[in-house]
């Protein structure tokens, strides 16, 4: 079948006739008006011979005019790949001679740089992606452009928006001519620019027939011809939405907060992640009084907060508790959504809000006695904190009698109340509170550098520890230095695994640290000691350093020597211009030197119980995958504990569905953007913020990590291979506690999301190096070996 009429071309055919030719034939079946055509499959052109007498007869059907030839290829259309642009189209062919010559460079067009490079970047095989082409009658608009369904720019899906230009449409979408722009929200429109109140009103119905049929939002190319009739063009999923939260019987609009950046992940969680870490996040914020639905938007978590913005009480202190984890892009949201009359306070406090208000003070006696023993005696603290963290590590170890799966299910399943939490716990708060008060009592004597500078160079971190660890481990590679170096990380890791790699102290390394990794709070993602390949690249990265003066070692040595003069001269100062204050704040930027390094263990602490959860899941996931009930053990990370449970009891198949939600999961992992905020209609809440006003060039963020460093950037999106040299600056997304060996060798940092008391500023601080935060579209705006300079005083980041 190599050549087949448009009508023909359908949803379950599209290896045959490719995404576009598929959603033309859609649009026919439904009624919509679409010039007539036909379709040269993809047959035709994996036996790679044109048929030339069938286009022709074809041809002489539609009458032999002009046609438009487009590509539809089989990788073309889909819902998270459009190929926009990416394949020819060919426009007014005229006779068989011209047709025949489009349709070949059709064909070749599949095979063009930029659309290699695309499928690249999607992960898409060559091999796989075959070439239909759609042959149409030719359409000569007065007026043409694109619909999309939901606003592309906010995310709204109640608003549709409009680019429509004189003349065809190809001037909108290639960006060729002045273009009119039109949000349609249901506001009827005076006639203005080239389409009047009655074009739009159509368009209007029509997208709400195409999202409806479809069932998801539509990228719609159309135009008007010489007769004033409307013609529809295309019509393909639009794929750079932002999944919307789910639907909720509770009232609208609601705002959802996205949580992962807080530990360092923009990436989606699997789905067994997410089942376990929506349990613990809530169980967190309830110890502390707080009680907030996370949900599940895309596979990241979000915290629904709307009936804290709607409390009287809480909407109080609600922009100021963002500033210690959530950072400026949260709390300039929240201030936004304050500031919506659709969040005003309902009225005196809700029945939610007086239950946490209970919460919050049958929590406040503990948090006091923790936080002041804290304080008072923080060597003690310490010491209750760690032996807490190692009897919590010897607890999470599983029973040697656990024989079947449904013995490990129940081992995973089983919440075991941890009396452990209260010596974790307190001291961590204590160290973030004396860090954060100084800046108040200071003001008007020191500014944000000052007391950041204070803050560098931090005793007792754990993930400080683990990166000096490392840089131990390379120093000492000897004769192993080159091999280190030569050979690729990934062989490396597979080299040790299987026992044939000399020993270079990863084993001793990774008996310490093993149960780490990126996004390690994912159940779902490999720890080091599965997969030590970013392990192996970070040593790679130390064995570059040359200059000893340049060492992590040294490094840190210099910024805790520096930070304790800062503190001594801020004191100083501070006592001469208010006692009072001085004093209060040298005490506290003391106890803050001794408690607030602590931040990082409890979440290392945290990951003890997980690596034994993993691993008994994955044990799971072996005899089920011996059953035949999984295609592979890893398959078990793309359930929940209850699907499991049910696979586990039942022997329900469900491959189907891990299947599908592996799909899901790679579509999502390719989003290099996640919105701060969501309101329940798909808003991204940053999209609709005054803009900031452009200048120069220079970035503008927010300063973490004070200095001043010009180096090549290094833009980063996958730290398991990265390849960082010495002086470059370390520009990524976001970072997380696996990602700070590549400090070590980083002459600066620059995330796009991040709070000043997170994971990547406080180890920049605590290593000397500056760090701008919250660079909005840094790793987009940057470029691998541009020259830059990070100012982490001023919060800028300047190209050259």
């Amino acid at each position: 079948m190599r050549v087949i009429a448009l009508s023909e071309a359908t949803a379950d055919r599209v290896d045959l006739v490719g995404g576009k030719a598929a959603g033309l034939g859609e649009l026919i079946r439904c009624g919509e008006r679409v010039p007539d055509g036909f379709c040269v499959t993809a047959e035709a052109h994996r036996l790679g011979v044109l048929p030339t007498a069938e286009v022709v007869a074809a041809y002489e059907r539609l009458g032999a005019g002009p046609v438009a030839v487009r590509s539809s290829a089989t990788a073309e259309d889909l819902p998270d790949a459009s190929f926009a642009g990416q394949q020819d189209t060919f426009l007014n062919v005229t006779g068989t001679a011209e047709l025949i010559a489009a349709i070949e460079k059709c064909w070749e067009s599949l095979h063009s740089e930029r659309a290699r490079a695309y499928r690249d970047a999607r992960d898409i095989e060559h091999q796989t992606v075959h070439m239909a082409v759609v042959v149409q009658r030719m359409v000569t608009p007065t007026v043409a452009g694109v619909l999309f369904t939901a606003n592309p720019l906010t995310g709204r899906r109640d608003e549709m928006a409009v680019d429509a230009a004189v003349g065809p449409g190809t001037l909108v979408v290639d960006g060729a001519a002045r273009v009119d722009h039109y949000v349609l929200d249901g506001v009827a429109r005076d006639d203005t620019g080239c389409l009047t109140s009655a074009h739009l009103a159509d368009l209007r119905a029509t997208g709400e027939r195409l999202q409806a049929h479809f069932g998801c939002p539509q990228d719609v190319e159309w135009a008007i011809d010489t007769d004033g009739v409307r013609w529809l063009l295309q019509s393909r999923p639009i794929t750079t939405l932002f999944p919307l939260p789910p639907e909720t019987q509770k009232p609208l609009p609601r705002v959802y907060l996205e949580f992962g950046h807080v530990q360092g992940m923009l990436q989606p969680v699997t789905p067994m992640g997410m089942s376990t870490l929506r349990t613990q996040i809530a169980a967190m914020l309830a110890a502390l009084g707080v009680r907030v639905e996370i949900v599940d938007i895309g596979g990241r978590l979000y915290g629904d907060l709307t009936d804290l913005a709607r409390d009287s009480s809480a909407r109080k202190r609600l922009v100021k508790l963002l500033a210690v984890d959530f950072g400026p892009r949260a709390q300039a949201v929240m201030r936004h959504v304050l500031a919506d009359p659709r969040f005003a306070p309902t009225g005196g406090r809700s029945t939610r809000g007086r239950a946490q208000g209970a919460a919050a003070l049958r929590t406040a006696g503990r948090a006091v006695v923790g936080i002041l023993r804290a304080l008072a005696r923080p060597e003690a603290a310490r010491m209750r904190m760690f032996e807490a963290i190692e009897q919590l590590r010897v607890r999470s170890a599983a029973p040697a009698d656990l024989r079947t799966a449904a013995d490990r299910l129940r081992f995973v399943q089983a919440n075991d109340a941890d009396d452990s939490a209260d010596a974790i716990m307190w001291p961590i708060v204590a160290g973030m509170l004396a860090t954060a008060l100084p800046t108040t009592l200071l003001k008007g004597v020191a500014g944000p550098d000052e007391i950041h500078a204070v803050l560098g160079g931090m005793p007792h971190n754990v993930t400080i520890e683990m990166d000096l660890a490392l840089w131990r481990l390379a120093q000492g590679a000897g004769e192993h230095r080159q091999l280190l170096l030569d050979t690729p990380p990934a062989e490396l890791a597979a080299r040790h695994l299987r026992g044939t790699l000399p020993d270079v102290g990863m084993t001793a390394f990774l008996d310490v640290y093993g149960h780490r990794g990126i996004a390690e709070v994912d159940l779902g993602v490999p720890r080091w000691a599965e997969d030590p390949t970013p392990v192996f690249a970070a040593v790679a990265n130390y064995l570059r350093v040359t200059d000893p003066r340049q060492g992590p070692d040294k490094r840190f040595q210099r910024a805790s020597a520096a930070a304790e003069a800062a503190l001594a001269e801020l004191v100083g100062r501070a006592r001469r211009r208010r006692p009072v204050r001085g004093s209060i704040a040298g005490f506290l930027l003391r106890r803050a030197r001794s408690l607030a390094g602590l931040r990082e263990a409890g979440k290392f602490a945290g990951l003890y119980p997980l690596r034994e959860t993993r691993r008994q899941l994955l044990l799971i996931g072996a005899d089920l995958h011996g059953s035949g009930l999984l295609d592979q053990p890893d398959d078990i990370m793309f359930l929940t504990v209850d699907e499991v449970h049910t696979l586990v009891h039942q022997g329900v198949d469900l491959r189907g569905t891990v299947t599908a939600r592996r799909a899901v999961h790679r579509r999502e992992l390719r989003r290099r953007s996640v919105p701060v905020a969501l309101l329940s209609d798909g808003t991204d809440v940053e999209t609709v913020l005054p803009a900031t006003p452009a200048s120069d060039g220079t970035l503008v963020g927010v300063g973490a990590s004070a200095g001043r460093v010009t180096g090549p950037a290094r833009v980063v999106h996958d730290p398991a291979t990265a390849h960082v040299e010495p002086g470059d600056v370390l520009v990524a997304a976001t970072t997380d506690p696996g990602w700070t060996p590549l400090f070590l060798t980083a002459a600066a940092v620059v995330t796009e999301t991040g709070a000043i008391m997170a994971h990547g500023p406080t180890v920049a601080r605590e290593y000397g190096i500056p760090a701008v935060i919250c660079v909005p579209d840094a790793t987009r705006t940057i470029s691998t070996g541009q020259l830059v300079t990070v100012d982490g005083g001023a919060g800028t980041v300047t190209p050259h």
